[in-house]
């Protein structure tokens, strides 16, 4: 990472149209310093991978509230592992079941952020995660 800002790319994949979420993180994590790229609505799990290649981020954050979180974050993680990008941390958020979020955490999700969470927490958590990645 060195001396330039974190680059996160910010993604909502699948179906799910309600983007508002992922526009408030976008913007408070542009207001914490990091570089945003936000790569809008419908992404596929393919696109989503590709754009973190082209854009050499840092982290990837989706947003997900339509529940298809089990079938979208395994496919996005296993095409960021087969690019090279093992070392980009993967954020999500959104409506995801307690249940889920171990199995998401074993499968390499770095952190999960239901509704509510301060977004102060969300980008000193992935502040936290790039630095690690990068030590």
């Amino acid at each position: 990472m060195g001396e330039g800002k974190i680059r996160v790319l910010v993604a909502k994949p699948g179906l799910d149209g309600h983007d508002r979420g992922a526009k408030v993180i976008a913007r408070a994590l542009r207001d914490a310093g990091m570089e945003v790229i936000y790569t809008g609505l419908r992404q596929t799990p393919e696109m989503i991978a590709e754009a973190a290649l082209q854009e050499d981020v840092d982290a990837v954050g989706l947003s997900i509230l339509s529940g298809a979180h089990m079938a979208l974050v395994p496919r996005v993680l296993e095409l960021l592992r087969k690019q090279g990008q093992g070392k980009v941390s993967l954020f999500l958020g959104g409506i995801i079941p307690e249940e889920d979020i171990p199995v998401l955490k074993e499968m390499g999700v770095t952190a999960i952020y239901g509704p509510g969470t301060s977004t102060q927490v969300v980008a000193e958590t992935i502040r936290q995660a790039v630095e690690q990645q990068s030590a």
